[in-house]
């Protein structure tokens, strides 16, 4: 196995916990905002972290290449959240191309991540239902040869797909 771009729903806080159990080493590419927390901010950093200025558009894209060339060599797994948010379960938000960006540049595998986390662990609730949370990773996706757009929406047909079975 290589590094790989992992591009994975996001729902919940527990996806960003248990990633890191399932994959090999990764780093996230999360909203610059995050590193204004307080100790949130400072793990993220010294976990190597991509933070990026979302509202900089094409300069955040070459900032994301950039720095995720850099972390696949280094043998580490780029975990990104298309919908760069989370989103309640049942709805479905805008897949933005930075993943899809950085995996056509670097021609880089991709493996899509889908889960049903929200219905247990809500967005914006610290109250935790009973019940079982699913997990399923897609088949990996080469891109090379295939634009970003091409690539984001192989991923985003794959993840809705297996969302509307979970």
């Amino acid at each position: 196995q290589h590094p790989s771009i992992i591009l994975s729903k996001h729902q919940s806080a527990w996806e960003t916990i248990a990633l890191q159990t399932i994959f090999p080493p990764q780093i996230w590419v999360m909203k610059r905002e995050l590193l204004m927390i307080p100790f949130l901010g400072w793990a993220f950093m010294a976990l190597a972290a991509i933070p990026i200025d979302r509202s900089s558009g094409r300069e955040a894209l070459k900032k994301l290449v950039a720095h995720g060339k850099d972390r696949l060599a280094r043998g580490l797994w780029v975990v990104i959240f298309p919908e760069g948010t989370r989103t309640a379960p049942g709805q479905r938000g805008k897949y933005h191309i930075g993943g899809a960006w950085l995996a056509s540049h670097t021609q880089s595998t991709v493996v899509p991540v889908a889960h049903n986390a929200g219905r247990y662990w809500r967005k914006n609730s610290f109250t935790k239902y009973p019940g079982t949370i699913q997990v399923v990773i897609g088949p990996p996706i080469e891109t090379a040869g295939l634009k970003p757009d091409e690539v984001n929406q192989r991923v985003e047909n794959w993840i809705e797909a297996e969302m509307v079975s979970l």
